[in-house]
């Protein structure tokens, strides 16, 4: 049963990566995540994947519930980290997404790949009430803590190297069957 259908318009971005799509659904036993994010990086960043620097991508995604009597809830927080490389002796560029790993023969199908989130479980199917109301948010983002020392003072000082869409927030209620187990 789909909770929450495509968001296509009104979503904001950021230089560089925008959220084109993003489903989020109860299947079996889990709640999954389906998303689509466009990303274009500026020149510099270009050349240094075709250098050989490793991009780490993290996509980010949170879901809490407000109380009146103490802090939010935050049943589910999940993180999914997406590998970008170089390899100059194939020149392909690859794409590790846990222990998948994809090739591409351009940056823009590598950068697609990267890009395209499909059947991410990010919890438990309980770690939901059902029929309760619960605000979500998610983003992509370039992990800088991931690049070497020198890029990482780089990226300090350069605006093009904070990679990042803005947070996307929205609010549901969850619903789904019960197994009854």
């Amino acid at each position: 049963m789909l909770i929450l259908g495509s968001i296509c318009s009104g979503i904001a971005y950021a230089e560089g990566i925008r959220l084109r799509h993003l489903q989020v659904e109860p299947v079996e036993q889990a709640w999954v995540i389906s998303a689509s994010y466009q990303i274009e990086l500026p020149p510099d960043l270009s050349d240094a994947v075709k250098k050989g620097i490793i991009f780490h991508f993290l996509t980010e995604f949170n879901v809490t519930r407000g109380r009146w009597y103490w802090f939010e809830e935050k049943p589910i927080t999940a993180i999914k980290k997406i590998k970008l490389s170089y390899q100059p002796l194939t020149q392909q560029y690859r794409v590790n997404v846990g222990a998948l790993t994809l090739s591409a023969n351009s940056l823009e199908e590598a950068l697609i790949q990267v890009g395209a989130i499909a059947g991410w479980q990010v919890a438990e199917l309980s770690a939901l009430d059902n029929g309760r109301q619960y605000d979500a948010m998610i983003r992509m983002r370039l992990d800088l803590s991931q690049l070497p020392k020198p890029f990482q003072i780089n990226a300090l000082n350069a605006r093009e190297w904070n990679l990042a869409s803005d947070w996307h927030q929205f609010s549901f209620t969850s619903k789904y069957r019960s197994t009854g187990k």
